[in-house]
């Protein structure tokens, strides 16, 4: 819990869903695998040569995206290094486009602090 709480933008609330919802972390060899469980991965139609993309799957773990993305908004108030992120992302998409890449980021931070048992590091851009 303490591991998960070191990183800026996650309180008690969201840090016990997260921990509940994934469970072992380990039991994700792939960060893909891992953002394909929340429901981070884009979702797309295929037939032929006409593709369509409509935006971020369906199919998540609605509590654990909720989370994340309600963390992602804290997390660029207080990192100023996701901030400067955010800020990039915006120039180019919308903002809450913007954010579910910032999740994708935080999630990325989640992984490595359980994996490797370490502290958060505020300010190191990734």
């Amino acid at each position: 819990m303490e591991l998960v709480r070191s990183i800026a933008g996650i309180g008690l609330v969201n840090a016990m869903v997260i921990l509940t919802e994934l469970g072992d972390i380990r039991r994700f060899k792939y960060f893909d695998k891992l953002c394909s469980y929340v429901g981070f991965v884009p979702s797309t139609d295929d037939s032929g040569d006409r593709k369509a993309d409509r935006g971020i799957t369906h199919r998540c773990n609605n509590r654990l995206r909720t989370a994340l993305i309600e963390s992602s908004w804290m997390l660029i108030s207080k990192d100023p290094a996701m901030l400067m992120k955010y800020s990039g992302y915006c120039k180019k998409m919308d903002k809450n486009k913007a954010i579910i890449r910032i999740g994708k980021h935080l999630l990325c931070r989640i992984k490595y602090v359980l994996t490797k048992r370490q502290k958060y590091v505020e300010g190191v851009v990734a």
